[in-house]
């Protein structure tokens, strides 16, 4: 039997934390998970337009075992300088691999396509980015905001306000698995003409409004949702870069390559959630965490955990759009919908 966690937070898996920061004005935001201790990481990347820093890194290949922080962040390409605010302050705690010349913090990172959202990108010379994980950086806690906060703030999902999302699972064996997604995909997260999100059946306790069946038949053609998303083109004319970028976690002590594959089962929780995924215009990104709490059975228990982790990023991401209220020109899940 499994259940969500206390806060159906990633945070349930113990020994993480995370912060969020935002800037209302720019429409754009940074998330930081922070593990208690440095801990073995991997990464799947799938979408056709990727950002991300640090990840070749994660390799099982590569000698660096352990990370100190993941950052996702809005911003495209100046979104990558939020791992730099991280970095200075990880610095300031003696965190980090180390070597001759003191401690140097790891921090995979991974963006998304906000820039042509309405807000005000003007900032300047100095990038709002660093400051912005050092904000995140800062407030790291155990409970956090979801929806339009952190790296969700001024994300999109299809016609849809996107935002961040999260939520856990516990087995009744002592399994911890979490999942946090910044949601700001191409495709829909809810079926055409109807309240129902792709993955509704996978809702747990009413985490998102009590989802009924749908009662209308899938559809086989994808039409609807390839046509000018809000969030992607009405705004610009053209075709823009999006991107759902998201870290699941367990407290199973895994190595790289344990970790590599877990994130590449969690995959799939944005196929069941997002049609369509992994599109040229996106460049979705996942990565995995292991606080190494309890020891891995063997390949059977990472058959299982990489399963529930992949139902628990479709629920993480259902949850984002769900709780995300309008901004600008894109309309929230529930005010569309008539819920509150």
């Amino acid at each position: 039997m499994t259940r969500p966690g206390s806060l159906n937070l990633i945070t349930d898996v113990t020994g993480l934390r995370v912060g969020n920061a935002a800037d209302a004005r720019m429409r754009t935001g940074v998330t930081v998970i922070v593990p208690d201790q440095a801990c073995a990481a991997g990464v799947d990347v799938r979408g056709g337009g990727p950002g991300t820093r640090e990840t070749d890194l994660l390799a099982p290949t590569c000698r660096v075992d352990r990370v100190d922080a993941i950052v996702l962040s809005g911003g495209s390409a100046f979104g990558l300088g939020a791992a730099d605010g991280v970095v200075q302050l990880l610095r300031q705690q003696c965190r980090g691999y180390p070597t001759r010349g003191g401690p140097v913090p790891i921090v995979p990172a991974a963006i998304l396509f906000d820039l042509a959202n309405g807000g005000d990108k003007d900032w300047g010379e100095h990038s709002p980015y660093p400051a912005l994980g050092r904000q995140a950086m800062a407030s790291a806690d155990r409970k956090f905001s979801l929806g339009n906060a952190g790296a969700g703030f001024g994300a999109g999902a299809g016609r849809l306000k996107g935002g961040l999302g999260s939520a856990s699972c516990l087995t009744a064996d002592g399994i911890e698995i979490g999942a946090i997604v910044a949601v700001n995909s191409f495709g829909a997260t809810t079926m055409p003409g109807s309240a129902s999100f792709w993955a509704w059946y996978l809702e747990q306790g009413g985490e998102v409004g009590g989802q009924k069946p749908p009662v209308l038949a899938l559809p086989m053609d994808l039409e609807p949702e390839c046509k000018a998303p809000l969030s992607a083109r009405a705004m610009i004319g053209e075709a823009a870069s999006n991107t759902t970028i998201a870290v699941v976690a367990t407290n199973l002590r895994l190595d790289k390559a344990d970790a590599t594959r877990m994130a590449i089962m969690a995959q799939d929780g944005m196929a069941r959630a997002i049609r369509p995924v992994h599109t040229p215009f996106d460049g979705d990104t996942v990565f995995c965490l292991s606080t190494g709490a309890r020891p891995l059975a063997g390949p059977a228990e990472l058959v299982r955990i990489g399963a529930l982790a992949a139902d628990c990023l479709a629920r993480a991401v259902m949850r984002g759009v769900y709780a995300a209220d309008s901004l600008g020109a894109m309309p929230g899940y529930r005010s569309v919908h008539g819920m509150t």
